[in-house]
Formats: structure tokens, sequence, C-alpha cells
């Protein structure tokens, strides 16, 4: 094995830190590994002298030894020796990452490994303004639970569960595959170290029940659209000794008959009198506080956009509440009464227009663009 300095070998200064350290040694580890460089010595042993660097460097007590004394201070510690099983759990998730093994390396004392629950989805429909007011509401949720009467053991006693004798409790077992000495879980046990020999009668021995759970959910307002919110534990419970999953619940909004959402703003489209447009005045609009007094300039056409500054929807995370866009339509009347008629062809008589040459609506629809 090399003498060169650890530091060198890693390629890291003296003052580098722990996760530079373990970065430092990814690098390398993936470079040189002996399953991508099947054959190559001189990898091999560039693998081996990056990994007793990193087993001496990443040690705390080790690293102040050799910092003060160098390789000498380490004593019968020095030198590659296999895995120091002390720091074995950084090598197994280092490794296992880079090359997907996920915990199959062997050597270590590692308890069965314990699996989180499936997530869940709900999908809940709300209205318009439900959605933009915010609310509080109950949800029904089947899910899988631990089982009440064996408490998720899978054995109502002790005595009903015994180590898995294949594996000898470790939920692994070990195998050959080139430089390494690897495991994988145990097809007997499943990977959990033991088995059930009297099989609780609720669950069956599965140690989880079907039940159908009521849960309060409070919907922040202003939430849209596909949005979804997460509620921690609430999933399925783990098919061993783990975590439950979490649920995460959809938003799924109604469409309104007045108002468009965009955003964190509303719009919508109010139709006003060809009087009101071309004199101004001020018409009512609706907003989601309820009637507000718009002013129309004169001269207004079809089309345009004026604002009400802060009647828009709440912001989920706080803050201002966008605003309402309220777009014009210039509303052309189908029926007239006598005065009505003779007042508009007095218009088109004042604007150059023959009333006995062309139609009313083509003149007001002129008259108003």
């Amino acid at each position: 094995m090399s003498d060169r300095d650890y530091y060198e070998i890693l390629g890291v200064p003296r003052e580098a830190d722990g996760p530079a350290i373990k970065k430092a040694y990814r690098r390398l580890a993936l470079k040189y590994h002996p399953d991508k460089n099947p054959g190559d010595k001189q990898a091999e042993e560039r693998f081996k002298e990056a990994a007793e660097a990193y087993a001496v460097l990443s040690d705390p007590e080790k690293r102040s030894r050799y910092d003060r004394f160098g390789r000498s201070g380490l004593g019968a510690q020095g030198g590659f020796q296999g895995f120091d099983q002390e720091i074995f759990g950084d090598f197994a998730d280092i490794l296992g990452d880079l090359f997907g093994f996920g915990g199959l390396f062997g050597g270590g004392r590692r308890r069965p490994a314990r699996h989180p629950g499936d997530d869940l989805r709900y999908d809940l429909e709300l209205e318009f303004e439900e959605a933009v007011r915010g609310l509080e509401t109950k949800i029904q949720v089947p899910r899988t639970e631990r089982c009440p009467d064996c408490g998720g053991r899978g054995s109502k006693s002790p005595e009903g569960i015994r180590s898995c004798q294949q594996c000898g409790g470790r939920g692994q077992v070990a195998f050959q595959q080139g430089f390494f000495t690897l495991t994988r879980p145990c097809g007997r046990c499943r990977g959990a170290g033991r088995v059930i020999v009297s099989p609780c009668p609720a669950c069956r021995g599965e140690g989880r029940v079907r039940r159908e759970r009521t849960l309060t959910v409070r919907i922040p307002p202003g939430v849209d659209e596909g949005m979804h919110l997460r509620l921690q534990g609430e999933g399925e419970a783990s098919p061993d000794e783990g975590p439950p999953g979490d649920l995460y619940v959809v938003v799924h909004v109604a469409p309104h008959e007045y108002f468009r959402r965009d955003g964190s703003h509303l719009r919508c489209e109010v139709p006003i009198s060809f009087a009101l447009a071309a004199l101004g005045g001020r018409v009512r609009v609706r907003t989601l506080d309820g009637g507000e007094e718009m002013e129309i300039p004169p001269g207004t056409q079809t089309g345009t956009t004026l604002k009400l500054s802060g009647k828009g929807v709440p912001s989920v995370g706080g803050g201002a509440r966008g605003d309402q866009y309220v777009t014009l339509t210039v509303r052309t009347p189908t029926r007239l009464s006598a005065e009505q008629r003779e007042l508009l062809e007095k218009l088109g008589r004042l604007e150059g227009e023959e009333a006995a040459d062309r139609g009313l609506f083509d003149r007001v629809k002129d008259i108003f663009g």
C-alpha cells in the first residue's frame, strides 16, 4: 500500500470537513471500484488506498492521531485491513448509493430494515368560493392500520414470533460478488429477521388491518386546482415496525359562473349599456366581498378592462390579496321604444349618417365601436 499522505490521496486540504472528505471518497470510489475496472490491479490498489484514507480521516479520533503523528500514530490500525466495523455504515451508504447495492455490503451488524408504509392520495372536490375562502372539512379515508389486537407484531404473544433460522435473525443472507462479500434480503422472512409461528387471528399474521378513518382537513384560503396538502403519518401502516406513510389531499375546484381564476387574480365580464359607455358613469360590480361601485369613463369601448385592487384571491402562503380585473362589454339593445329609436336616429344624423339608408344595428355598431 502507498505511503502517500491521506489528504493527498483524497485530494482534500487538511482543514477539510467531514462532508468534503466523504464527497472526495465517493468520487474516487466511483472511479476506481474493482467492479467497474475488472482485472485492473492498479485501479484496485487505488480503491484500497482511498478506502484506507477515508477509514482514518472520517474517524475523528484516528484523524487527530494521524494529524499529530502521521501513520505511526495509528499503530496496528494503519494499513488496509478491510472495512472497519465502526464506520462500516458509511461505506455501505456510499458504495450502496453509487452502485445500486442498497445495503448489500456484507460484514455489517445492521438490524433488519424497517419499511415505511405507502403514501395515499385523496381527491377533494371544492366549490370555487370554498377554495378561495378556505374551510375545515372531514374526509373518509380507507387505509391499513396497525392491528390493535397484536400491536402490529403479527402475533398476540412474543412466543408466537421466532427468529428466522435461515438468516439467524439478521434478515439478510451473504453471497460473494467480485471484490466484496454482499448480502441480500432473506427469502424466508423477507428481510424481517423473524417468522410468525402463531398468527394473530385479527390480522392473520400481517400486523395490519383494513379500516376507514375519518380525518379533519383544514384547507387554507386561496388553494387552486391541482394543489395538494400533505398529512404526515396518515397513510398506510408500515408492513413491519417502520413509520406510516403520508396522505396527500389533492384539490379540485369547480368552475364559477361569474369569476375566472388567474393565479391570485380574478377576472370577470360586465355588460354595460351603450349610453353608459358613451357618457360614462358608475356601475355596480360583483366581488367576493359583495357589490362594489366602479367608475366607467366616458367613451369606453368594448373590451376595456378596469381593475379593482385587493379584490382577488388570498395568497396560500399569506400576504396581500390579488386584484379583480373587470372586462366591459357594450350591450346593444335588440328592442327599442319609439322614443329610443327617434333619439338614435337623431344621433345618426348628427354623425352624418342617413337613417333611411342603413339599418339601426349597423349604425349603433359604428357609433360605439
